[in-house]
Formats: C-alpha cells, structure tokens, sequence
C-alpha cells in the first residue's frame, strides 16, 4: 500500500491588496437636501402625524465623522420619490453588478502581485449582502477571472473581510491551498432606508480584494500574518430582515424592517469595549506590545468608537498616521472598510512594522488580523 504523506503547511501572508471605487459620490449636502425635500413632501401630505425631522450637515458629522459615500446608483437615491438606488437587471448569461465590481478589485490585487488568474487556487467572496442566493458569487468573480478550483460566500455583515482572511490562511496553514483571493464587493446602498433620519447617511459602495498567499510564493514585500482572531456574540442591535423567507406581501410589508436597522447607542456601549479587550487579549496571546503597533486600520463606521477602541489599545488617543480615517469620504462600506484602510495607507511602513486589521459590526461579529510589514 502507497504511504500517504501529509499535506505541506504554509505560513499565510497578505501579497496584495485592490479596491474598486463608484465614479459617482453623494456630499453630506446633496443627501440632506434630498432627504429634507422628502420631509416637507412627507410632513405636508401626512398633517395629522407626528412630522418628520429634517436632517442637517452638522448632525451627520457630529453622530458619524462621515463627509460623502460613493455609491453605485447617485440620481435615484437623491431623488424624493425613489430614494434608493436603481440598478438595471442584467441578463443570466451577463456579469452580475456585484461580480463586476469584485472582479475589478480582484484584478488590480492579482496585478499588484504581479499574478495570473492561473496562479490562485480559491476565491471566497465576504460580505454583508449578497446580490442573490445562488450561484454562488464568488463563483461567478471566479469564472470571470479565468480561476481553477473552487469559491464560496461568506456573510458575516461588517466582519466578512476579515473572517475570510482568517479562512484563507487556514487554508495556507492546511496546506489546501497556496493562493487565495478573498473578494468583498459591498453594494450597501442598497440595504440602507435612505428615508430613516437617524441611518440614512451611513453606508456607500465599494469592492475590496485582498489576496492571501503562502509566504514561499509571495511577493518581496508583503505582509506576514502573525495572527488572526474570530469572535461572535449574537445580537439583534443591528439587523437586516430581508430574506426569502420572510418577505411580506407588498400591501402588509413593513419595509423598513427588511432594510438596515441598528439602535446605534446600545452598539456603541456594547461593541467598543468587546473589541477592544478582544485585541488586547489576542495581542498579549501573540506576544505584541499593543501599544507598539505601528497602524490600526480600524473598521470604518463610526469616528467616535474608532476613537475610544484605539485609545484603550495604544494608551493615549491615536492621530491620523496611527489609526488612518477613510470613513469621511468613502462611509460606512461594511466589511470594505478596514481593507480600504489598509490599501490606502500602508505603502509608507517600513519592514518590521508590525500593524492591526479589525472589522467589527451586526452579529455582533468581530475580526483581528494581526499583520508585519516584510521587504
């Protein structure tokens, strides 16, 4: 009988990063005047209710630090009397929308890396909604993308990026795989009431790909993960309703439970202090000094939490360079915006820095990705 020999074990790293970014934005004064208009038509034609609260520039960037989204569908959502996005159905035999985008990212992430579609042995697609059941997306971006071997979608809202990070090197630590692309096209628009005052400024659209790879095969410089951590607690604080399972009749839906809804002060108190502690306890694991980190690129959903996590892990409030802000122009983009983070601002470390990628949101879900530069 043939002895069998154990499959090879990798050490997992980062290769390279894409992102994909809407042409179209939406200023934080565009929305209030479209949501506003929407008020005085509400207030007017409802007299006998309780009248709806305008909303303001001001209030949007004191509750959240967000300035602008960029979204998929602008003139839709700014309208009135639509007020959500409208994206034309495509054909089966066409790329999906969610497809295209994720293939876009995944694209300049295999170019950066300077890698073939040939080269990569999975494609997870991780995020927070996807555009149908089945197929599967990430078979579809595979397909497109001219891969060998297999896909699959994982959902963990604001965290998917970095679960499927963590999958992904388990796969390289397994020795299942070499080259994994872990694709996250956020299409959040399209889940968010944009007629609800107190959420109707927080998501936009964008696709992110981050290719995980065994370090034998990787670029010069890359990113070695020193470790990652996973963490749900369930909670309905934040949820999304819709589903094939429980969608009403047109005439009886409640449809704003079907869409984003989160009761965002009871998030806060309870999300900032599990996540914090949650890197404290990982970084003690791995031996980190937390308050030695070089970078924190933070989940990007709210200025404040962002603002108390950071303070409880690098002892004093971080600046700019130590925990970098994409939220005030792209907003909250769901499980998008730790990587945006993280592509946009870390070409500037230097080999031996040693950085962290958290995501955290509806679960509640919390992710850490525990990275050092390598040149």
């Amino acid at each position: 009988m043939q002895e069998m020999q154990a499959p090879l074990t990798g050490r997992p790293v980062i290769s390279a990063t894409g992102l994909f970014t809407p042409a179209d934005s939406i200023s934080n004064e565009e929305l209030v005047a479209s949501f506003n208009a929407f008020v005085d038509r509400h207030n007017a034609a409802n007299p006998d209710a309780e009248p709806l609260a305008y909303s303001s520039v001001e209030f949007i960037e004191k509750a959240s630090g967000i300035k602008a989204r960029h979204v998929m569908s602008k003139a839709p959502i700014l309208d009135p009397d639509t007020m959500c996005p409208r994206l034309p159905e495509r054909e089966n035999d066409e790329l999906s929308i969610m497809a295209e985008i994720g293939v876009a990212a995944a694209r300049q992430a295999l170019e950066r890396a300077g890698r073939k579609p040939e080269d990569v042995d999975a494609v997870l697609c991780a995020a927070s909604n996807m555009q149908r059941a089945y197929p599967a997306m990430a078979i579809e971006i595979q397909q497109a993308l001219g891969i060998e071997g297999f896909g699959f979608d994982m959902n963990v809202a604001c965290s998917s990026a970095t679960f499927g990070i963590q999958t992904a090197a388990d796969y390289i630590r397994a020795g299942n795989a070499r080259s994994v692309l872990v694709v996250s096209p956020e299409i959040t628009s399209g889940h968010l009431n944009w007629r609800d005052r107190d959420s109707h400024f927080i998501f936009g659209d964008v696709a992110t790909a981050v290719l995980v790879e065994d370090a034998a095969i990787a670029p010069a410089e890359h990113w070695a993960i020193l470790g990652t951590k996973l963490k749900t607690v369930f909670s309905n604080n934040i949820r999304n309703n819709f589903g094939f399972l429980n969608r009403a009749a047109p005439e009886t839906a409640d449809t704003a439970d079907k869409l984003f809804v989160q009761e965002g002060r009871k998030v806060f108190r309870e999300v900032v202090p599990m996540v914090a502690q949650m890197i404290l306890d990982e970084a003690e694991r791995l031996g980190i000094d937390p308050e030695g980190l070089r970078r924190l690129w933070l989940h990007q959903a709210n200025a404040g939490m962002n603002r108390l996590i950071s303070t409880k892990v690098l002892g004093h409030e971080a600046n700019e360079d130590e925990s970098p802000t994409v939220l005030d122009t792209y907003g909250n983009t769901s499980s998008a915006g730790s990587i945006i983070a993280f592509h946009q601002h870390s070409d500037d470390l230097v080999a031996g820095d040693t950085g962290l990628i958290c995501s955290f949101g509806a679960g509640y879900s919390a992710g850490t990705v525990f990275v050092r530069k390598v040149s």
